[in-house]
């Protein structure tokens, strides 16, 4: 979300990484129970993340799954433009936290969609901050985020703002 220099000329990013299965357990997927969904997600100069399915997919309940994945991406843009936002409208955040949920519905064929995503920030800000400006902040970083714009499914907010104590 750097400065623009460029006018309204489109840029492009690209990004890369690899997930590689790192379930084989002999047999490969010889039979439905013979992998385990383990895998790693990685990328050149950050911390490998290790992933598996959902537990209600045979997956490892201690390793991330790829519908947490996509719930933390929303929440993680939502955030960072919300903050950006707060920076160059003066308002000063001193904190950020969001529990956010999404509920994906299963179809009889076994695939499945997000209904819906909820990020439920509760945003901490300076005595003296604009609460209405705090509010307004968040439809201005729900429309501006990467991810919310490339998925189809709604992306609802419940914020709660409070302010620091003086």
């Amino acid at each position: 979300m750097a400065d623009r220099t460029d006018g309204d000329k489109p840029r492009t990013h690209d990004y890369s990484l690899l997930v590689r299965w790192t379930g084989n357990q002999g047999s490969g997927t010889s039979s439905y129970r013979a992998f385990s969904r383990a895998h790693e997600v990685g990328a050149p100069g950050v911390t490998t993340i290790p992933g598996s399915a959902d537990p209600a997919f045979r997956g490892d309940p201690a390793r991330w799954n790829p519908e947490q994945l996509f719930v933390a991406a929303l929440a993680q843009c939502h955030m960072l433009w919300y903050l950006h936002l707060a920076a160059t409208s003066g308002l000063i955040v001193t904190g950020y936290e969001d529990a956010a949920i999404g509920t994906m519905v299963e179809a009889p064929d076994g695939g499945g969609e997000f209904s819906s995503v909820t990020l439920r920030p509760t945003v901490t800000i300076a005595p003296g901050g604009d609460e209405a400006l705090a509010h307004e902040l968040h439809e201005r970083a729900n429309a501006l985020c990467f991810i919310a714009r490339s998925v189809k499914t709604p992306v609802h907010h419940e914020v709660t703002i409070v302010r620091t104590p003086a």
